[in-house]
């Protein structure tokens, strides 16, 4: 007589298959945070013409050396470009530490890097503002948004890249 254990076992193979190509499976542990990460946040989700929203990059270095070195772009998503009725610009940049804030350099899509002041410590972030203005002429009813890609540099000659990682959406409105 056959036993039925291999059939058992082929078909909770099959299952487990199933399962985990549909990312239905049970994870074994948490996820880890990536080496470095970058997370973005706005203070309004929506403003007017002649209107300015703060936007907010946090990087996290989460290894155990120092990040040495960002490169990172900011651009508007591709629906932000299907809308040439809506104006605005980078007007200003703070950096904030733990040591307090400071002006930084390079807005818009240029190498934002530069603005993080590494080497960042393990375990520490450092956050950018940047200031979105929005033209008074702006059109209305429309959604300004951006992507980034970053690629980050560590003492001990590792690297990672990331992204995209996407911002909120500020909506414009017209009163």
């Amino acid at each position: 007589m056959r036993s039925p254990l291999p059939r058992r076992l082929g078909l909770t193979a099959v299952l487990a298959l199933v399962l985990t190509a549909f990312g239905l499976a049970p994870s074994s542990s948490a996820a880890e945070p990536g080496p470095a990460e970058l997370e973005f946040a706005t203070d309004a989700a929506t403003t007017a013409p002649g209107g300015t929203v703060n936007l907010t990059m946090t990087l996290t270095n989460n290894k155990t050396y120092d990040l040495w070195f960002v490169h990172q772009t900011i651009d508007p998503t591709w629906l932000t470009t299907q809308r040439p009725d809506l104006k605005y610009s980078f007007t200003g940049c703070t950096l904030t530490t733990a040591g307090g804030s400071a002006a930084c350099s390079g807005t818009g899509p240029a190498d934002l890097g530069g603005n993080y002041g590494a080497p960042v410590p393990p375990g520490q972030s450092r956050t950018v503002t940047l200031t979105l203005r929005i033209a008074p002429d702006s059109g209305c009813n429309g959604n300004i948004g951006f992507y980034s890609y970053f690629y980050a540099e560590f003492s001990d000659s590792t690297n990672v890249s990331g992204g995209p990682v996407h911002t909120p959406e500020t909506r414009v409105l017209c009163s």
